[in-house]
């Protein structure tokens, strides 16, 4: 066995007792990943840390922690269709893709091009066939594929842009960041045309930039 293998085993055992993970699929989808993919060549033995990392632009993979809180919310199915705001490189995505299998598909939308083409290739090397990336501002949304079984933001908002409600299925569940770097994660469920929004946790991520962002 790999040193990274080991060391991907020993995350998702820590993330599991930690309750972070919760259901065998969002479990299955972090032992299958291999997120030394999506960071930086000088990182790599950072990969397996419970810490985000930077990836440049000014831009961070997420906490794996952070990522399965967000994908235990969002209670993923198989064959979704699902609109991610900011790729980033590419590793949450991945992660959900694993989650809602190959009838699923996922939508991404990142601002920053050479992101967008760096997390294309990251997305490669682990053979992934059902995620498309468009880059483009992601605070307007992705009105091309819409409705959405599921939305989520990686970035934070000053609030829920209505865009992203309006492309939202009804039912339908948003996960977003709002505030700005220092923030609270916000559950919005879609449901017989009525909208309820929750507070779930205090969290950290980098500003959504656009027009409906900051």
């Amino acid at each position: 066995m790999f040193e990274e293998d080991k060391d991907k085993i020993n995350l998702v055992n820590f993330l599991e007792k930690s309750g972070y993970i919760k259901s065998e699929n969002v479990k299955k989808a972090f032992l299958k990943i291999s997120r030394e993919n999506f960071i930086p060549t000088k990182l790599k033995k950072q990969a397996y840390l419970d810490s985000p990392l930077e990836i440049g632009n000014g831009q961070t993979i997420s906490a794996p922690h952070m990522i399965a809180i967000m994908c235990e919310l969002l209670e993923l199915k198989k064959g979704q269709k699902v609109l991610e705001i900011g790729t980033g490189s590419g590793y949450h995505a991945s992660i959900v893709s694993n989650i809602i299998g190959d009838l699923g598909n996922i939508y991404s939308v990142e601002r920053i091009d050479n992101l967008a083409k760096t997390a294309e290739r990251n997305i490669k090397k682990e053979g992934i066939k059902n995620i498309s990336i468009k880059v483009g501002d992601g605070s307007e949304g992705l009105d091309e594929f819409k409705p959405y079984d599921r939305i989520y933001v990686t970035c934070a908002s000053p609030d829920i842009p209505q865009a992203l409600i309006d492309q939202l299925k009804d039912p339908g569940m948003i996960l977003i960041p709002v505030g700005r770097t220092f923030c609270k994660l916000k559950k919005l469920e879609k449901k017989s045309n009525t909208i309820k929004i929750e507070n779930i946790c205090e969290c950290a991520f980098v500003p959504l930039i656009g027009k409906y962002g900051h």
